[in-house]
């Protein structure tokens, strides 16, 4: 049953927690309201027992999301407008930080903070129409906070290339440059989201949390103390219940038993 009010929509079903961007009129901007129903929709999903995967999208068929809402990015002087900002950059770490998988299922164009926040996704999965950039430097903006993940996910010369023209890239261009995971055409996003959605939603639930974020840690340390740090989450993994069932099944030859811990 879908659930929320407002710009977030809400729904689980097959293990799949859709987070949803109605806003299709505005292009699925994101308002203040829009970043505070995204962030309350994934805490939501992280406590929802039957949500193993989390999938982030946007209304219609044209926009997954055009990024901030220009209109609103006024407030209620200096300070209030900068936290409101802010909100977006923690927005971004939320969904990088989630403890569940999540997947961008990117119906339409990404730019700009949709491009961030589809970054921010572990895994993403776009129509083959859809096209990808940043868009800001038109209107005299750079994009500062989205530009962290960007420059996480492309070579230097790409996107400075990105930020600096503005070009918009096809998808499949976007998936040769690692953007993206898969391209499908239109009519088959539903299945292709869903496919791989439960290819996640069948492992363990706790090594995935705790591989998710080793990856994440170890990504910004010194390769001497990223090796020392996996090494010490590689002892934490096999000490936990899932690790030890996945082995006895695999020795056995048969499917694990997930525990989730």
């Amino acid at each position: 049953m879908e659930e929320g009010t407002g710009e977030v929509r809400y729904a689980v079903q097959g293990g799949q927690a859709l987070i949803t961007i109605d806003r299709p009129k505005a292009r699925n901007a994101l308002s203040p309201a829009v970043v505070q129903g995204l962030t309350e929709a994934l805490g939501r999903a992280e406590a929802d027992a039957e949500a193993r995967v989390v999938v982030i999208t946007g209304a219609g068929e044209k926009v997954f999301c055009a990024g901030g809402d220009l209109g609103q990015m006024g407030g209620d002087g200096f300070l209030a407008t900068h936290d409101s900002r802010r909100a977006y950059g923690l927005l971004l770490l939320r969904v990088q930080n989630c403890r569940k998988p999540t997947v961008a299922r990117v119906n339409g164009h990404a730019l700009a903070g949709g491009l961030g926040l589809m970054l921010a996704c572990d895994l993403a999965v776009a129509a083959e129409s859809a096209e990808f950039g940043t868009p800001e430097i038109d209107v005299g903006l750079f994009p500062m906070m989205m530009m962290a993940l960007l420059q996480r996910h492309l070579g230097r010369k790409r996107a400075m290339e990105l930020v600096m023209t503005g070009d918009r890239l096809p998808a499949r261009e976007a998936l040769v440059l690692g953007l993206i995971n898969r391209v499908v055409p239109a009519a088959e996003l539903d299945a292709a989201v869903s496919a791989l959605a439960a290819k996640l939603a069948a492992k363990s639930q706790a090594i995935l949390a705790l591989g998710k974020r080793a990856f994440f840690t170890a990504e910004d340390l010194p390769l001497p103390a990223a090796l020392e740090y996996l090494a010490s989450q590689l002892s934490l993994n096999t000490l936990s219940e899932d690790a030890a069932e996945g082995v006895t099944a695999f020795l056995e030859k048969r499917p694990p038993k997930w525990h989730d811990r």
